[in-house]
C-alpha cells in the first residue's frame, strides 16, 4: 500500500501523541520518587550509571551512613569508598571517579551546595554540570529534574531510549547520550518541570512494563498503532505515521 495514504507526523507531534496516550495509563501527574538535594542527586545519579536502581540506592545509602559529609567521602581512602559502593557496577572506577567529581564541585562552586543551579537557565545549568568529570547528559538532567530543584530537564534512561527508538523518534543506532538533545527538541518550551518529568516517566515505565529489551509485550502495548517495530513483530504492515525530524 502506498505510504502516502497515511498521515505523517513530525517528531514533535509523535512525541506529543505518545505523551497523551500514556499519561492516562500511568496516572499523570506522577509523584516525584525522592527528595534528594541536588548534590545528593548528583552523586546518586553518578552511582546509578549502568546499575540497577536498588543496587545504586543501597550503595548511596551505605556510603552516606558511613561517610555522612561530602568532605569525608572526598578524603576517605579510595579503597574504603570502593567497598562502600560495592553493589554498583565498576566500583573500582566509580570510587576514584566520585572523589574526583567531589573535588571538582568544591573547586568550582566553593562548597557542596548546588542550590545556585536553580537560578540558571536549564541549558546553562546542564552545561555547568556536564563540565564536571564523569557527568554526562543523563546525570545532569537527573540532577536538575529529580532533585529538590525540580527543573524542567529531560533525562533519558535505557528504557526511555529503547521506546523512543522502537517508535522511530530517534534513529536505531543513536546512543543514549546524543538522544537527549533530539528528544528534548520535541518537548514544548512552555512545559513546566512536572510535565517534563511525566514525559520521561511514561516512556520509562512503558519500557519497564511492556516494551522490554527482550520479548516486548507488543500485543498489549497502548502504542502499537504508532509503532512500526511492534507492528512488524505482530506481522502487521508498519504504517509510516511519522517522519524523523529533530526538533520538528
Amino acid at each position: 500500500m502506498d505510504g502516502g495514504a497515511y498521515p505523517r507526523l513530525s517528531g514533535h507531534d509523535l512525541a506529543m501523541a505518545v505523551h497523551r496516550r500514556l499519561c492516562p495509563v500511568f496516572g499523570c501527574p506522577i509523584r516525584y520518587f525522592n527528595r534528594l538535594n541536588p548534590m545528593e542527586e548528583l552523586v546518586s545519579s553518578y552511582l546509578n550509571h549502568r546499575t540497577k536502581n536498588r543496587d545504586a540506592r543501597h550503595a548511596f545509602d551505605t556510603l552516606r551512613a558511613a561517610l555522612p559529609t561530602w568532605e569525608a567521602v572526598r578524603d576517605a581512602p579510595v579503597e574504603a569508598v570502593e567497598r562502600l559502593i560495592a553493589r554498583c557496577t565498576w566500583p573500582e572506577a566509580k570510587a576514584p571517579g566520585l572523589q574526583k567529581l567531589l573535588t571538582a564541585v568544591e573547586a568550582r562552586s566553593g562548597s557542596f551546595d548546588l542550590g545556585f543551579l536553580a537560578d540558571m537557565p536549564v541549558p546553562d545549568a546542564r552545561a555547568w554540570l556536564e563540565d564536571l568529570p564523569g557527568v554526562g547528559p543523563k546525570t545532569s538532567a537527573a540532577t536538575l529534574s529529580f532533585s529538590t530543584l525540580r527543573l524542567p530537564a529531560l533525562p533519558v534512561d535505557s528504557h526511555h531510549h529503547r521506546v523512543a527508538q522502537r517508535i522511530g523518534l530517534i534513529p536505531p543506532k543513536m546512543g543514549v547520550g546524543p538522544s537527549h538533545a533530539v528528544l528534548e527538541g520535541f518537548v514544548p518550551d512552555d512545559w513546566d518541570a512536572q510535565q517534563v518529568y511525566d514525559h520521561h516517566q511514561v516512556f520509562m515505565r512503558l519500557g519497564q512494563k511492556t516494551c522490554h529489551w527482550r520479548n516486548p509485550a507488543c500485543e498489549g502495548c497502548p502504542l502499537l498503532d504508532l509503532c512500526p517495530t511492534g507492528q512488524g513483530r505482530m506481522g502487521e504492515t508498519a504504517m509510516p505515521l511519522f517522519e524523523h525530524r529533530a526538533g520538528g
